[in-house]
């Protein structure tokens, strides 16, 4: 298999350079990494083994809204990274069931089939009280561990109530795993942050398990972890796992400090490793990434020209006029207010642009029962109203369409936002219509709305202005890198990239589009797989030589 990287940007000749070299990529291929390609790597590598992938949050939801039950999908990175990788592996996923109609469709065994046109797979359903998620979910996992892993400068809190609930519902989803392990050496996947003690429980219990954890949110400089009160306890729980995966290398050493601040034993070397005296685990560096479209659904999205002429029309913006896009979900970690900010500054800097452009801000609800997250969408309300009445019947009209929970503010402004979940069919739209796309978090893991923007432009058209707090921006370097704090620089960023030529824009979106289509998730995947299979050799006591030929292609595909 080729896996090499493509080409990556440097400086600004350079990249230019290598945007000529660099082919244009085809819709619907994923390199040499695909959903297919992956079922090979497991039907080779694990024909006879059982993989399980363990998460708090589910790829479906059953839900009764008006006396009928809809099949939703959450809004959530996880789910979109973690989704494909288990209709190719035709696994088992253990989840939440967070659905208030979801008791209504599973078997005895609280089973329930998730159906799909790639292969159907076991979606087993765990059930929390209201308790147990307000403790575990809304309490530990929400008001502690985010706020102190995203560096947003909130205030987490931590409780000991809040702690015996999330140490109670992490034993319940080890159970889980434990009713629907066949074999004493199952896969076991464990994602994020909810499920950190999930590992050393399996551990437990399972000593012949090879066990993978994956933390999708940063983990934070040593220092201030320690912030944590149950750190100790959260990091002995990830050293339960074989490896244990990370967004960017620094996210990996920085929990690599962590374990060896709390006397843990560490590598030095190039591949660190840090270990509980009972068990080793290796900690590495995976950045998620999405799933390339398939031919089929690239044939199915509508045409740019359309979805430009649908936008134009619905937020009545005039010829010429320019469509800025944003796709995230309501949090605080996201930037929303410095991003209106930015909006703000970029129409007072350059009066041209008034009237002439429209920001559509998706911002699907979540964590609505918290109180930092209600204040927060006071806020932005406030900040959203306030600029409409700033720049109010300055040309562009307020648009048509409206829900119950979007704001435009008493009077026509550039302003829009859609306080909604929307489907994938219509982000695709807006992604394909907008002229460029804002992804300016506060910090995140990774962040895949960027790479979304990315594979939807098989135009080569539109301008990605990305946060260098994202993870994605050690990999999305054609973009213009911003730093989401700084109001002003943001603004040129915008003004930048609506100003930015067709013949610029093709050679960046070129660039970004063959990093996304190499770096899919299904290479996400395998490169963690590559590692386990390496691990399973030598610990099965296998040729050296294959364990060693096992080794060399799991670092080829990780620092490639």
């Amino acid at each position: 298999m080729n896996l090499n990287p493509p080409c990556v940007l440097v400086d600004t000749e350079r990249w230019r350079d290598a945007a000529d070299r660099a082919p244009a990529t085809r819709q619907g291929s994923s390199g040499d990494w695909t959903a297919a390609a992956l079922r090979d790597l497991i039907g080779c590598k694990f024909a006879h083994d059982q993989l399980i992938v363990v998460s708090h949050r589910q790829p479906f939801e059953h839900q009764r809204v008006d006396g009928r039950v809809r099949i939703t999908r959450p809004s959530s990175g996880l789910v979109s990274a973690v989704e494909p990788v288990v209709r190719a592996c035709a696994g088992t996923w253990i989840a939440h069931g967070s659905g208030n109609a979801d008791r209504e469709f599973v078997d005895e065994a609280d089973v329930w089939r998730a159906p799909s046109d790639a292969g159907s797979y076991r979606l087993r359903r765990v059930w929390l009280t209201a308790a147990e998620h307000a403790g575990h979910t809304d309490g530990f996992s929400n008001s502690g561990l985010w706020p102190l892993c995203h560096v947003v400068h909130l205030r987490p809190s931590f409780t000991e109530s809040d702690w015996l609930h999330y140490r109670a519902v992490n034993q319940r989803f080890a159970d889980a795993v434990l009713r629907e392990a066949t074999r004493p050496d199952p896969i076991v996947m464990v994602h994020d942050y909810q499920l950190a003690l999930v590992p050393a429980m399996l551990r437990q219990r399972l000593p012949r398990a090879s066990i993978v954890s994956f933390w999708h949110v940063p983990w934070a400089h040593a220092e201030q972890m320690r912030v944590c009160p149950w750190l100790h306890e959260v990091v002995d729980g990830l050293l339960g796992s074989d490896i244990v995966g990370f967004q960017t290398p620094q996210h990996q050493r920085n929990f690599v400090e962590s374990a060896h601040r709390m006397g843990r034993l560490v590598d030095q070397g190039d591949r660190p490793a840090a270990w509980h005296p009972r068990h080793r685990a290796r900690a590495r560096d995976y950045p998620v990434s999405i799933a390339w479209p398939t031919p089929a659904e690239a044939g199915s999205l509508p045409p740019v020209h359309q979805c430009k002429a649908d936008a134009a029309a619905r937020w009545r913006l005039p010829a010429g006029g320019k469509l800025i896009v944003g796709i995230d979900r309501f949090d605080y970690t996201k930037g929303l207010i410095e991003r209106l900010r930015a909006v703000e500054q970029l129409l007072l800097a350059q009066p041209q642009w008034q009237g002439r452009l429209r920001f559509v801000q998706v911002a699907a609800p979540t964590r609505t029962a918290l109180r930092d997250y209600a204040g927060f969408r006071e806020q932005v309300v406030d900040e959203v109203m306030r600029i409409n009445a700033l720049f109010a019947n300055k040309g562009a009209g307020q648009g048509a369409g409206q829900g119950a929970g979007d704001v435009t503010g008493d009077s026509a402004g550039p302003i829009v936002l859609l306080n909604r979940h929307h489907d994938r069919a219509a982000v695709n739209a807006l992604y394909r219509a907008a002229d460029l796309c804002l992804v300016t978090s506060l910090h995140d893991g990774m962040n895949l709305v960027c790479k979304e923007f990315v594979a939807a432009r098989d135009d080569e058209q539109g301008v990605l202005v990305l946060s260098q707090f994202a993870g994605a921006a050690h990999e999305l370097s054609a973009s213009l890198i911003v730093n989401p704090y700084h109001t002003a620089e943001v603004a040129r960023a915008i003004h930048q990239g609506l100003s930015m030529p067709a013949e610029e824009q093709r050679r960046r979106m070129r660039l970004l589009r063959a990093t996304v289509q190499t770096r899919n998730v299904h290479r996400w995947a395998a490169s963690m797989l590559l590692d386990v299979a390496a691990l399973r050799a030598a610990t099965r006591g296998e040729p050296a030589g294959a364990a060693v030929a096992q080794r060399t292609a799991a670092r080829q595909v990780i620092r490639a």
